[in-house]
């Protein structure tokens, strides 16, 4: 969600806050600003919209000062204008915020009842108003937070300035993510260690409870209770290289493109190519597993599905994968003898960690399949698998759904080991060819030219109609979302088998109906589905392999042909297709790829 960067500088700040704003654009903004004190003054700079507005007012009026706070926001209180962007400034408060303060409504009553006016829509500005009235009273700027905190109920991360208090910013993590940067005679606070990375390796992350101050050389960190705590600084490699788009047009793209290497880099982590075995770090043993719950959101749900098929075709181990945002609250019937996976990317995800802690709370191991190691999540769980893909600054997930997907048949064959349902020569043969899915995916790539045709037309559809059976009905709800979340188009997937049953009501001779279905054990009935729709008017576009093609029923505009795969790699290989259309979908209308309106890189509030 938000992008916060706080700095306690020796040196102009205006511009290193904007430059780590910029690395905080992947988790999507609607407006931004940043504030600083100067002579003892709190001023702000604000403008709605990206960042190169906010740029243009500083270019005009620009806040010279050592010690700021900057904001990207994605707005949930109020319409991203430049009243409700941050940072809010109220008296001796200047904050910006991450979250959602679910009892603000009646602390704002209550504020205005006491003669408080608001100049915003936001839930934030309470925040501001709390803080500037416990400083009223006399209370020393660590305890007036501390008795703010106090009042607050949500998930929040807070940055702070206090009017007089020219070097110093308060800080507190409740839910979305918090670090803390340590640098030389300077301090940091930001989202993520992303946002740090030019300025220090040095990080510590705040718990959830936690609440700081910092200064110049150091940073007093408190837990939930006001006692001190010690939260360890870790060493944390830069990977500036991950973060440019090179010769691409979109990190969109690039990241597509970094899947062969992406994959490849995942897959090492998991198998022993000399041995022709799975190596999966963490000793769980399957065989004492009784049943798996994965719990995810959007793309990591839906790598779960496919994850299911894998594991219960493999390991004859039941899966049951659900939704995180609804899991919890339909309260299910769970046993301890079962494992949660939480799949995060980012590994902050708050409907995905609420879901795991409601398992964890019942008794359930636990483990996490996530790409950021030091995250929430991660350090939440028993076992944590991580996918290594390297930061996606894309909202659109590509790379890290087949890493996460590389991930899930690494454990589906360790579990089908563990459990005795594939010997060691059938262990040897999976292993091998899930170490060429790297290959078979840059072969998929090699198909971008004849998509970017194929882009032209679906461009133009108003809605889109994806079709699968087995896996490929998993990879048609990926297909479907891609296409929403970048292009508007609207776009649904549906299990090929369900189409009679109501989705035939919708294809006519102005859909797309993009059918995946590679030459495996459900390709006649795929076959069958498409000879159903064409016999309607519908616009098949054909995906499938090249025995697929041969046996493909006449009359589909169009069939792009992937290399061919075995079952057990086919959903990462038709994966590419389907996110490269998308891409240039939203290429034809002119989207904004990388940050698609209404979007978030992490949702870290419910």
């Amino acid at each position: 969600m938000c992008g916060i960067i706080g700095i306690v500088g020796t040196s102009p700040v205006q511009g290193r806050l904007i430059e780590s704003l910029k690395r905080l654009e992947y988790r999507g903004y609607d407006s931004a600003g940043i504030a600083a004190q100067i002579n003892g003054v709190l001023e702000r700079r604000r403008a709605p919209g990206k960042l190169r507005e906010l740029e243009a007012v500083l270019e005009r009026e620009p806040l010279n000062a050592t010690t700021g706070i900057g904001h990207t926001r994605w707005a949930t209180h109020g319409a991203p204008t430049e009243r409700n962007a941050h940072p809010h400034i109220v008296g001796r408060v200047a904050v910006v915020h991450n979250g959602i303060i679910e009892n603000f409504a009646e602390l704002k009553a209550e504020l205005i009842a006491a003669g408080r006016v608001f100049q915003s829509d936001t839930d934030t500005e309470v925040v501001a108003h709390l803080l500037d009235a416990e400083l009223a009273t006399g209370l020393p700027p660590l305890e007036a937070f501390k008795a703010t905190l106090a009042r607050l109920r949500g998930a929040f991360a807070l940055c702070i300035l206090i009017g007089g208090e020219d070097e110093v910013i308060l800080a507190a993590r409740n839910g979305p993510p918090l670090a803390i940067g340590y640098g030389d005679g300077e301090m940091y606070v930001g989202s993520d260690g992303l946002a740090l990375g030019p300025f220090t390796n040095r990080i510590a992350y705040l718990e959830d409870g936690d609440f700081a101050i910092l200064d110049h050389d150091t940073a007093r960190i408190f837990d939930q209770t006001g006692a001190p705590a010690d939260r360890p600084i870790k060493i944390v490699p830069a990977s500036a290289v991950m973060m440019e788009k090179g010769n691409y047009r979109h990190f969109m793209e690039k990241e597509i493109h970094d899947q062969p290497e992406g994959c490849q880099r995942t897959i090492a982590a998991y198998v022993d190519p000399l041995a022709s075995l799975v190596a999966v770090p963490g000793g769980l043993d399957f065989s004492t597993i009784e049943r798996i719950q994965i719990v995810a959101c959007g793309t990591s749900y839906i790598a779960g599905v496919i994850g299911r098929y894998l594991i219960e075709q493999l390991a004859d181990l039941p899966v049951d994968v659900e939704i995180a945002s609804e899991f919890r609250y339909r309260q299910p019937s769970i046993r301890s003898g079962a494992l949660v996976i939480a799949m995060s990317q980012s590994g902050e995800t708050a409907d995905t960690l609420a879901a795991l802690r409601y398992c964890q709370e019942r008794g359930m191991k636990s483990a996490a399949i996530v790409n950021a190691t030091e995250s929430t999540i991660a350090r939440s769980v028993d076992v944590v698998w991580p996918i290594h893909c390297g930061p996606e600054i894309g909202v659109a997930s590509t790379k890290a759904f087949t890493a996460q997907v590389s991930v899930l048949t690494a454990l589906a064959i360790a579990a089908g080991k563990a459990r005795g349902r594939i010997d060691a020569i059938e262990e040897a043969r999976l292993v091998n060819v899930l170490l060429g899915a790297p290959r078979l995916i840059a072969e998929a790539i090699g198909l971008e030219d004849a998509i970017k045709d194929i882009a032209a037309e679906v461009s133009k559809a108003r809605d889109v109609l994806y079709l699968g059976r087995g896996p490929m009905s998993a990879l048609a709800l990926e297909g479907a979302l891609k296409l929403k979340e970048i292009s508007y188009i609207h776009a649904e997937g549906y299990a090929a088998g369900e189409l009679k049953h109501g989705p035939i009501a919708l294809v006519d001779d102005q859909t797309p109906i993009i059918i995946l279905a590679p030459f495996d054990s459900w390709f006649e009935k795929s076959a069958s589905n498409m000879s159903e729709v064409m016999a309607r008017g519908g616009q098949v576009i054909f995906i499938t392999d090249p025995d697929g093609a041969r046996h493909a029923p006449a009359g589909a505009k169009v069939v792009v042909t992937a290399p061919s795969s075995d079952p057990l790699v086919s959903a990462l290989v038709m994966s590419v297709p389907i996110q490269l259309l998308a891409y240039h979908v939203a290429v034809q209308k002119g989207a904004d790829v990388d940050q698609p309106r209404n979007l978030a890189k992490s949702v870290t509030v419910e």
